[in-house]
């Protein structure tokens, strides 16, 4: 599930690519992508499952953190900071997120993880600098630098609010409510209303790449990229952990370069072939931990028998 989930969010960086290219600015693809998402499930789980979106009182400072931390924050924070560092970094500094949830999960939840969880985390961001061979066009930005570490600890955050609700919030209506959230938080500064929106009647070709229809590539980009993604992504790390989960979601940069390079033209080098060996080698080391949170010697102190096998309980 986890890597199937990784599998479909490769698709929106190319996806946005044709957006880019019919005229639309990175915000503007970010927030169609928000919006069409968190409207096309609300509008499903109104008809077949109506009893998903609705939200605890408790529970709506959650959903308003969900919303702008784990979806709006991620987005919004990476697309500001390859304004001020090259492409390579950003990302790599985002995905320093499976270091981060390690961290918070051994440090803050007082959880002790399986030896793999450490060392899959710490080779899938080594793996990670390769394919993006951050040794190249670094320019100092504090600034870029700052926004780049704020978007690694949304994506933290992402899969630490994943893992920490219990049943009275349903995935689906989480997932499509911070979508729907998301998108108001981003309408001020995307500004929605100045979108070309005949560029979606367009077919492009980005340079070296395939031609494709931009309505096309967009729903695409909000079916699989989005909101199959997001479901596969938030259940998988209530069944893996947060910390196993991050670390697996860094194939997502591997397989978005495979994609990018069937679609787009853009071959994969001999460093990324490489590091997308270390971080597959991460993900499954990571993946091995899964089994040891079973054992009471890992588990919670506060239920030793549960804390492995079910999701109930709130972890934060």
């Amino acid at each position: 599930m986890a890597f199937a989930s990784s599998l479909c969010f490769a698709f929106s960086g190319p996806m946005a690519k044709y957006l880019n290219e019919a005229g639309l600015a990175p915000l503007e693809a970010v927030w169609v992508r928000m919006a069409g998402a968190g409207l096309l499930l609300l509008a499903v789980l109104a008809v077949v499952k109506p009893s998903a979106l609705r939200i605890a009182r408790s529970r709506l400072p959650f959903f308003a953190v969900y919303a702008v931390v784990a979806v709006a924050g991620v987005q919004s924070l990476y697309f500001a900071a390859i304004t001020r560092l090259p492409v390579g970094i950003a990302l790599l500094l985002e995905f320093m997120a499976p270091v981060m949830v390690v961290a918070w999960v051994r440090i803050v939840r007082k959880i002790r993880l399986a030896r793999a969880a450490y060392i899959g985390a710490v080779m899938a961001v080594a793996g990670l600098a390769i394919v993006v061979e951050a040794w190249e066009g670094i320019r100092l930005d504090a600034i870029g630098l700052v926004l780049a570490l704020m978007a690694g600890a949304c994506c933290a955050g992402y899969f630490l609010m994943s893992d920490s609700f219990g049943d009275d919030v349903d995935p689906l209506g989480l997932i499509a409510w911070g979508m729907t959230g998301a998108a108001v938080v981003l309408a001020p500064i995307s500004q929605p209303w100045n979108i070309p929106w005949d560029a979606f009647t367009l077919t492009v070709a980005p340079a070296g790449g395939a031609t494709l229809p931009v309505l096309g590539a967009y729903l695409w980009m909000v079916l699989a990229a989005t909101v199959v993604a997001y479901i596969l992504g938030v259940n998988a790390v209530r069944r893996l952990s947060a910390a196993v989960g991050a670390t697996v979601a860094s194939l997502e940069v591997i397989a978005g370069a495979v994609v990018a390079w069937l679609l787009l033209g853009q071959a994969l080098g001999a460093y990324q072939i490489l590091g997308g060996a270390i971080v597959l080698t991460g993900a499954l080391l990571a993946q091995t931990a899964t089994v040891s949170r079973q054992a009471p010697a890992l588990a919670e102190p506060v239920a030793p028998v549960d804390a492995g096998v079910s999701r109930t309980t709130v972890d934060s």
